[in-house]
């Protein structure tokens, strides 16, 4: 797949998409957290290039939001949903739904949701979600105890690129190799032509050693671990939460990666990358970081046992053999030697069992130990830093070893769970995605709905079918309105074609656009909508025009007509909602402004709704007879308005100031009340 061809995606994103490790794939699997590890890529443009990557996959060109008013109902939809995620991630996941003409990715996008919506949020669940994280690649580790050599320039190259962890030497022949030995702790060879050489050191030839990495350099895949314990743990919590419910609709498939091998294998690992949990390999590294402190100990005792000694005799010299010490150049250690031999001897010894039971010394370690502090008096005690050297040496080359081969055998294990605690967390990441829309469901009572083709014939082949082109919607509930979802009244309503939607002040006219609006929108992002049940058909755009805030200038009323005259050229298909076009200008140029759209409309294959306090007028101005339908008024009710929210198909409303000069005259008899209604 040529990246550059995915909607949105520019030579600079391709680019950085390409260090990916499948980079085709992993941006047609529409993982949001996958794509954002691309360098320079964060969760919000990953998941604009996984909705560029849907709609090549399903040829989508469609831009069905054709209004600022569209598009504000679809980020209160996707805010609605957003609002009931857990995860970060989720969040973004959610924005690579959104509204589409395209049939098949509607279909695709209503499985997902179908099966969404029978999950039950379980608080444990949601709860254990609350710590799971995208995974995220660690810093590159730096190795300095070995290398990678070659004498190939190409290999030379390839391994500098693939394992960036090492260090990479240029070598001509075994002499050079012999003297990177002596520099570092291991030296791996890719060069087959150098196998069977005789060369003191750890050296190993390994031509194959750039793709066995989690081999060549096991730090990279305990950094990766490391680096995602509190995310894999939170994962491996959700995934035992899930299973822990009495729900089974939450039930997780068998979790990708072994729970209890992975909670081993990270028992075994410090959060630097480290081997912990390795009795051997602790004492090792206490050894060598100890052993200045120990052997500066063991002088202590040993000068402590000679002060000791000297404090409780008396040493006697003749005067003779006192000149002739001093005549022959002889020291205090001279002295100590002839008077104090046997108690140098203990002191030595006491020396060398601190520094071996100090640093827990191995059996094979002891004969270096003892070299540290030699049988030739002395006082202060000294001991012999070349010895020191040499057990420091060994002791570091012990560490080294372990841990490298602790390393290894660790970075095995964590090699056949790297790919399933992959798995692992985005099954976590999706099911908070799943159970978003749930909860999105079960707050107001969704339901899936049906989404046509238009002009779809009847089962049968005929071309008439059960319900008109358009849409319909039975007890929808509006969940943008600022008030309990129950205390929302139902609205039923059915629309083929163009009408005029009439209607009391404050009667519901434009949250019932707001409603129709919403469920479109949602319905072609594939999402359940809030109604007892929906058909609509697949509308290519969804124009919205939300009320003017008082009358237009001459300027931005041409401007408004130009919206309007290019939205009747070529309308089929379209969803035409507009919200009192009247308030633009004056009323009896509004009616008649009006009546033309209708007309040019009514000859399209479109539906539209606009609402309008000028039914009647727009009716006698338009050469057709326009379809009108009302929400009505019941009446006055102590002051206050009863409406029956749904609209009445084939009714003209009665205005508020109607039913008010009615309710005057009911009250207070004929005379002027009564006329003045029958003027109405």
């Amino acid at each position: 797949m040529e990246l550059e061809a995915i909607p949105g995606v520019g030579e600079k994103t391709a680019r950085a998409l390409r260090e990916l490790e499948d980079p085709a794939a992993t941006v047609e699997s529409g993982d949001v957290a996958a794509i954002a590890r691309a360098p320079g890529m964060n969760e919000a443009r990953a998941a604009r290039v996984a909705r560029g990557a849907i709609r090549r996959r399903h040829d989508d060109a469609s831009r069905v939001l054709a209004t600022d008013r569209a598009r504000e109902v679809y980020r209160d939809a996707l805010g609605l949903l957003k609002e009931r995620t857990v995860t970060d991630y989720a969040e973004k996941r959610l924005e690579t739904f959104y509204p589409s003409a395209s049939a098949s990715r509607i279909g695709e996008a209503q499985a997902f949701a179908a099966e969404a919506i029978d999950r039950e949020p379980d608080p444990v669940v949601l709860e254990a979600l609350s710590g799971v994280e995208p995974l995220s690649d660690p810093p590159t580790v730096r190795v300095r105890d070995r290398c990678l050599a070659t004498a190939d320039a190409e290999v030379y190259a390839r391994a500098e690129a693939r394992v960036p962890e090492l260090s990479v030497e240029t070598v001509e022949d075994t002499r050079d190799v012999a003297e990177l030995a002596r520099s570092y702790a291991t030296v791996i060879v890719l060069d087959e032509t150098f196998a069977g050489m005789d060369v003191e050191g750890d050296v190993h030839v390994r031509p194959d050693a750039l793709e066995t990495p989690a081999e060549t350099v096991p730090e990279r895949l305990l950094a990766f671990f490391a680096e995602n314990r509190e995310r894999l743990e939170a994962a491996a919590a959700v995934h035992e939460a899930a299973a822990s419910t009495t729900d089974t609709t939450n039930d997780l498939d068998d979790p990708a990666a072994d729970l209890d091998a992975l909670r081993d294998a990270l028992s075994r690992l410090d959060d630097d990358g480290t081997i912990v949990g390795d009795a051997e390999l602790e004492r090792l590294t206490a050894a060598v970081d100890d052993l200045d402190a120990s052997v500066s100990t063991a002088e202590s005792v040993a000068d402590d046992h000679l002060r000791e000694a000297i404090r409780e005799r008396d040493v006697t010299i003749e005067g003779t053999d006192f000149l002739s010490l001093v005549e022959q150049g002889a020291r205090v250690d001279s002295l100590l030697d002839r008077e104090l031999a046997d108690e140098y001897d203990t002191a030595m010894e006491r020396a060398r069992d601190h520094l071996v039971d100090a640093l827990e010394l191995a059996p094979e370690e002891v004969d270096l130990a003892e070299r540290v502090f030699d049988d030739d008096p002395s006082f202060p005690v000294e001991h012999d830093e070349s010895a020191v050297s040499r057990l420091r040496t060994e002791l570091a080359a012990g560490r080294d070893r372990r841990a490298a081969r602790l390393k290894a055998d660790l970075a095995a294990d964590l090699g056949n769970l790297r790919d399933p605690v992959e798995e692992l967390v985005r099954d976590a990441l999706e099911l908070d995605v799943e159970l978003a829309i749930a909860r999105f469901a079960r707050d107001f009572d969704c339901v899936m709905p049906e989404v046509r083709d238009p002009g779809a014939v009847g089962e049968e082949g005929g071309s008439a079918r059960a319900t008109p082109d358009g849409f319909r919607l039975e007890g929808g509930r509006s969940p943008l309105l600022d008030v309990e979802l129950e205390a929302v009244d139902p609205v039923d309503y059915a629309v083929d074609g163009v009408r005029l939607l009439s209607g009391v002040n404050s009667g519901g006219k434009t949250s019932t656009l707001d409603l129709v609006a919403l469920v479109v929108v949602l319905a072609q992002m594939g999402m359940p909508v809030p109604a007892e049940s929906a058909e609509i058909d697949r509308f290519e755009e969804v124009h919205y025009y939300a009320k003017s805030q008082g009358t237009l200038d001459a300027g931005a009323f041409e401007a408004t007509l130009r919206d309007f005259g290019d939205l009747v050229e070529g309308a089929d298909g379209r969803l035409v909602l507009v919200d009192e076009l009247e308030s633009i200008t004056e009323p009896g140029a509004s009616a008649k402004i009006i009546a033309g759209i209708l007309e040019a409309l009514d000859d399209q294959e479109t539906t539209a709704v606009f609402v309008s306090h000028l039914a009647r007028e727009i009716r006698e101005a338009a050469d057709y007879d326009v379809a009108v339908d009302g929400i009505e008024a019941v009446g006055l009710v102590d002051g206050e308005l009863r409406v029956n929210r749904s609209p009445r198909e084939g009714h003209l409303a009665r205005s508020t100031p109607e039913l008010i000069v009615e309710k005057l005259a009911e009250d207070r008899g004929g005379g002027f009340y009564t006329d003045l209604l029958e003027k109405f």
